[in-house]
């Protein structure tokens, strides 16, 4: 204890050991001691000395401190002190500030003692591992030793932490901690963690990180939160930029909904905050990492859609209306803004609506060019405005339209302030940064819009009293020829280079003043300093442009004429080196960056991104059209027309090709359907075939047994035949019509008998009186008359009356020869009349099931023979179809032997044109001219491939 007090700072008599003596007399008790109280008071000491002695720490206690780490984790105390000795080693931070050697000195030993730890991966492994305990003593030390390490060496780490199973999880896990201090920094850990690794950024966005962010950032307060928002923002700037696929999932997550909150200013925006301007400033770069123009244009068209339809767009084009906004909050706001409607033709549209909160209400885009040309207002800001219109015009046709017709002499109004004349009067102002940016903004309005260029040709501009009015483009000219600043003229060249480019009306405007050619001449062939070079490259530009864009409908300054004059003012080379100024400037490769327009100063303003674009363009044709001769020219244009003739006899040609192709193909669909049914139809038929074999075999076997059966039933009904003489239904209809002859014959014997007793009273005497008969003669003669008509009709009924006796005697013959044939007696020789009897009814009985059976047999015989029929009339259109297919068939191949000779001739053709082709392409070559032979070649391929394909179907034909 004696030694400990020494080292805490008692009072020992003796001479005082050393710092590093100390040091390792603590190394060697924390090594040695069995006792954990002993290492816990050594590891302690250590850290105390840490910071004073941190070299000789570093190299004496480190191997000691990881074995503490691995061996004692079981104490939470003595880890955290193990844990807080090697931050104090590691880390660079320090309190005071100290010279700048001595800093570097220690920044170079914390990556030094850095390295050592990290050379054995297995102590960050260790290190992540402790991050799981809970304990605050343990798990705060060890979250600022693994940031310090992350600052130090950041990618070695970033590689550990990467492979480490679960490693990134566990950092996560920090930002649901319900401490502040370990939450906090661990924010920053993650900060360290993220930077510049695309697949540990992934790895934490996948991890929910976005969704725990945005909650902490709302729980602290949105924009008026504390530093801790401003470390959340910084560590979804990390997660975000220059990683696509996070964007992607931050948008598809609907996480841009619930940034809207953080830009709801209220309306007392004074007196706002250094931390609050410091959250708004990053909040503002997140949304602009969502729409930033590098990133792929299906994302920044979503994101761009989103922001509209969530409101956010509106939010901050209240801030960009509202008052008492810091300006580089206004500056900033202006920017994102800017990127959010740049190429979205909704958001333009909205932004083109929105009006600024003034009496009477002014639209924005009129308020903030407002801004762009008042020279009072910071650089920053004009620069911000100048990219906002830039966005707000960035192919959107629409608005172009809108800013030139406020230039238009109809539509022009004097009581109020519209676009178009802002940046007339900036173009024509004294500050040459507001004729600058007038200059850039107002050939955005023409950028790749032909219409707008020919509208802009009618503006007419008063330049004083008692004076003609006179055109916008000719007082571009008349202030270039004034010689006026370098900024002034640059940009007032390419207002001008863009105007004229692809538009040969504009051309011919320009060439139609006579002072113009000589004035850009005399501007190039001069030897002029080192800052007029740039305005020289320009002036070159612009007559390049006008000799290539030249439709020669003025006679004196026709393509020839001026290439003629170029040549004798300039000389082809010193033109062509003079062009060469504008791509070899360092501001152009600057501008041609990005489409920000991002200065140090107003001096550096000289070129447009949307312009450099035009001179990559333009420099190589104009050089090109410089150098040819009017000779070459001509056959140039002659082969050009040759070549366009060809070009239209090659697409006549693969239009008919194509056209063929489409036919053979059609064909060989029929025939390969064709040939499809035909095998379907064979198939059929065959199996019909065979249907009509099983039946024939069929028949015949049924034939077989039929003939059998048959000859056995016929012999056993002729025997039946002739034992009975009649059928069973044959005598019951006799015996039936008997009973009925005996009914007759009974009542015509009454009616007999009866006509005979009348007969025999009338013989026998006068008949008695009757009531209502006379006894005069004439009843008598009467009476008489009545009798004869009574015995005629007795004579007749008597002769009836026999000839039913006889018919009744015939019948009963006929019924005592069948009950004759009926009792003869069987083989046995029976002649009882019970046994005849069952005789007859057995007989009958196999007579009625013989019949039956033949019934069916001739049902089942001629069932066949009716299938029999249908298969042979399907059997018949099944040969008919074959027929009909085969004649397809044969049509078919002759279409295909036509088609192939017309192809052949079409072949004989194309070798011709393919010949005269090569003839002129070879004269193109000759005249230095690049020809391409991709069409021909395709072409050829095609025909070949067609060829190949008609062999193969021949062959198989």
């Amino acid at each position: 204890m004696n030694f400990l007090r020494g080292v805490m700072g008692g009072q020992p008599a003796g001479p005082q050991p050393s710092g590093a003596e100390t040091i390792q007399k603590l190394c060697d008790r924390v090594a040695s001691s069995t006792l954990l109280e002993d290492r816990r008071d050594a590891v302690r000491a250590l850290k105390s000395l840490s910071k004073k002695y941190r070299l000789e720490v570093g190299t004496q206690a480190m191997g000691h401190l990881v074995n503490i780490l691995q061996a004692d984790r079981s104490d939470s105390e003595i880890i955290g002190y193990a844990l807080e000795t090697l931050y104090n080693m590691i880390s660079n931070d320090e309190e005071e500030e100290p010279e700048e050697n001595s800093q570097k000195q220690a920044d170079d030993l914390g990556v030094q003692f850095t390295e050592i730890f990290i050379k054995e991966q297995e102590n960050v492994t260790l290190l992540l591992s402790l991050l799981e305990e809970f304990d605050f003593h343990v798990r705060w030390p060890g979250v600022k030793l693994l940031t310090a390490l992350l600052k130090n060496q950041c990618a070695q780490v970033q590689g550990v932490i990467l492979v480490s199973p679960m490693g990134v999880s566990r950092l996560m896990d920090l930002l649901a901690d319900s401490r502040e201090v370990i939450r906090n920094d661990g924010l920053l850990l993650l900060q360290q963690l993220t930077k510049g690794n695309a697949a540990i950024q992934k790895i934490v966005a996948f991890e929910n990180a976005f969704e725990r962010l945005l909650d902490i950032i709302t729980e602290e307060g949105n924009s008026d939160g504390g530093i801790v928002v401003e470390d959340c923002l910084l560590l979804l700037l990390n997660l975000l930029r220059n990683n696509s696929s996070n964007q992607n999932f931050f948008k598809e997550g609907s996480y841009i909904q619930r940034m809207k909150p953080w830009f709801e200013v209220g309306d007392d925006n004074s007196g706002w905050s250094a931390q609050k301007v410091t959250n708004l400033h990053l909040m503002l770069q997140l949304v602009r990492v969502m729409v930033c123009p590098v990133n792929s244009p299906g994302a920044t068209s979503s994101c761009q859609k989103a922001m509209y339809q969530c409101g956010l767009l509106q939010q901050l084009c209240t801030i960009l209306m509202a008052t008492g906004v810091p300006a580089d909050i206004l500056t900033e706001t202006i920017n994102t803004v800017s990127e959010v409607i740049r190429g979205s033709q909704v958001n333009q549209d909205y932004f083109a609506s929105v009006n600024a909160p003034s009496n009477p209400p002014r639209p924005a885009i009129v308020v903030l060019l407002m801004s762009m040309v008042n020279e009072r207002q910071p650089f920053v800001l004009r620069c911000a405005v100048l990219y906002c219109f830039q966005c707000f015009l960035y192919k959107n046709q629409k608005g172009q339209g809108e800013i030139v017709a406020t230039l238009l002499p109809s539509t022009i109004d004097a009581n109020s302030i519209s676009a178009g004349q802002l940046l007339c009067g900036g173009l024509f102002s004294a500050d040459s940064l507001s004729n600058w940016c007038a200059a850039v903004a107002l050939a955005h309005a023409l950028q790749d819009n032909l219409t707008q260029k020919e509208q802009l040709l009618r503006v007419q501009l008063a330049t004083s009293l008692g004076n003609p009015p006179v055109s916008l483009l000719q007082q571009c000219t008349n202030i270039l020829s004034q010689g006026s600043k370098v900024q002034t003229r640059v940009g007032l060249l390419m207002l001008l280079c863009t105007w004229i480019s692809n538009c040969p009306i504009a051309v011919t405007h320009f060439l139609h003043n006579q002072a113009n050619i000589p004035f850009l001449t005399a501007q190039i062939s001069e030897n002029l300093g080192e800052d007029e070079r740039l305005v020289q490259g320009l002036c070159a530009l612009l007559v390049g442009i006008c000799i290539y864009y030249n439709d020669n409908s003025l006679e004196n300054y026709t393509k020839e004429k001026l290439k003629q004059l170029v040549e004798k003012r300039i000389g082809k080379e010193n033109f062509v080196e003079k062009l060469g100024f504008i791509t070899k400037h360092e501001l152009y490769s600057r501008a041609a960056q990005k489409p920000q327009p991002t200065f140090s100063s107003p001096e550096q303003m000289l070129f447009d991104h949307e312009f450099t674009k035009l001179v990559k363009e333009l420099e190589g044709v104009i050089t090109k059209a410089v150098h040819k001769s009017s000779e070459e020219e001509k056959k140039e244009e002659e082969v050009k027309k040759t070549l366009e003739q060809h070009d239209s006899i090659v697409t006549q040609y693969k239009e008919l090709i194509r056209e063929q192709d489409t036919q053979l193909n059609e064909l060989k669909e029929q025939v390969s359907s064709l040939k499809t049914e035909n095998e379907q139809m064979q198939a059929t038929i065959t199996h019909q075939l065979s249907q009509i074999q099983q039946h024939k075999d069929q028949y015949n076997v049924l034939k077989l047994k039929l003939g059998k059966d048959s000859a056995q039933q016929l012999s056993a009904q002729a025997e039946g035949a002739q034992v009975n003489g009649l059928q069973s239904e044959e005598l019951t209809g006799l015996r039936e019509e008997v009973e009925e002859l005996r009914k007759q014959h009974a009542e015509l014997q009454v009616q007999l008998r009866e006509k005979d007793a009348l007969i025999d009273k009338l013989r026998s005497g006068p008949a008695p009186p009757v009531e209502g008969i006379a006894t005069s003669s004439e009843n008598n003669a009467e009476l008489l008359k009545e009798l004869e008509t009574l015995r005629s009709k007795v004579q007749s009924q008597t002769a009836e009356i026999g000839q039913l006796q006889a018919e009744r005697r015939d019948l009963l013959k006929k019924v005592e020869t069948c009950s004759a044939m009926v009792s003869v007696p069987t083989a046995a020789g029976s002649t009882d009349g019970a046994g005849d009897s069952g005789k007859i009814a057995e007989l009958e009985s196999r007579l009625v099931a013989l019949m039956g059976e033949t019934e069916k047999l001739k049902e089942e015989a001629k069932s066949s023979l009716e299938s029999r029929a249908g298969l042979e009339r399907q059997l018949a259109e099944a040969n008919s179809t074959v027929a009909i297919l085969q004649t397809e068939k044969a049509k078919l191949q002759q279409e295909v032997a036509d088609s192939k000779k017309e192809q052949d001739d079409l072949l004989m053709l194309l070798a011709d044109q393919d010949q005269k082709i090569q003839t002129l392409k070879s004269k193109l070559k000759d005249l230095g001219e690049p020809i391409e032979d991709e069409d021909d070649l395709d072409t050829r391929d095609q025909f070949d491939e067609d060829e190949d394909e008609e062999d193969d179907e021949d062959d198989e034909n």
